[in-house]
């Protein structure tokens, strides 16, 4: 990183102590009394910390470093790791903590920062993508709809943009009719592909049109969408199974979020 990208940023990878704003996106308890933190933050991106003593009794830092908090911290390099030496929140977001569905549909949120992340170094957009979402949540928005945006923007910013107005398989411009998905093409087939791709899944013309909306939209215009139930589930099948090809591993919120619902 040169001078002028440590001015912008604030933080001087040299320094032993610097303060950066983060969001924990993940916690679990270390030792007798420590606890290591992952931390998603503005100004390094992704990184794993310690707070060492915020299991005793009289911590002051437990209550800025739970789960979904935004905060500020003043960090130490240690041996091996960051150190938490001071902490102040700046957002709680009390509602995702009060309801249980709220609070699944954010970790849903994190977990999906987490697996699709390194420590990588500073990404700004992805940062503002993650707070923007816990606060639709918090706010009382719509949770389908906002975690629906947050997929198309999250992978639109990983680099994984789904292919939606031309053929995946043969690039001809896709009719409104129902189409298929593949995850291996990353985007639709037409149905004279997708019939004859290994893989592939239909997916309703209805799905595909939100889809393209979401894609293509802020969120102010993407919002004022009306997403049935019966598209939202389709469209959660669909993500689920591209992200889970993406990661190539299965995520653990979806499967609880589920069954809290009382999906079938």
């Amino acid at each position: 990183m040169d001078s002028g990208s440590r001015a912008r940023s604030g933080v001087d990878r040299r320094q032993r102590s610097f303060r950066v704003e983060a969001v924990v996106l993940r916690r679990w308890d270390y030792g007798e009394a420590d606890r290591m933190l992952v931390l998603y933050t503005l100004q390094m991106g992704k990184l794993t910390a310690i707070a060492k003593g915020i299991r005793k009794p009289r911590s002051r830092k437990a209550g800025h470093l739970e789960p979904f908090t935004r905060t500020s911290l003043q960090l130490a390099r240690g041996r091996d790791l960051m150190i938490v030496t001071q902490a102040e929140t700046i957002d709680v977001h009390l509602p995702l903590r009060d309801d249980m569905l709220l609070t699944t549909y954010a970790a849903y949120v994190v977990e999906l920062m987490d697996r699709f992340t390194y420590e990588e170094g500073e990404n700004r957009a992805l940062y503002r993508t993650l707070i923007n979402t816990l606060v639709r949540l918090s706010a009382g928005e719509m949770p389908d709809l906002v975690v629906r945006y947050y997929e198309m923007r999250l992978l639109d910013l990983l680099g994984f943009r789904p292919k939606l107005f031309a053929c995946a398989g043969c690039e001809t411009e896709i009719q409104p009719e129902d189409q298929y998905f593949s995850d291996e093409r990353g985007g639709v087939l037409c149905p004279r592909c997708g019939r004859s791709f290994p893989g592939a899944r239909p997916v309703s013309m209805d799905a595909l049109r939100f889809l393209r909306h979401f894609q293509r939209s802020s969120y102010q215009d993407a919002r004022r969408a009306h997403l049935s139930s019966s598209v939202n589930r389709e469209l959660e099948s669909l993500m689920q199974h591209y992200l889970t090809y993406l990661l190539e591993r299965g995520l653990n919120s979806p499967e609880f979020l589920r069954r809290l619902r009382g999906d079938g």
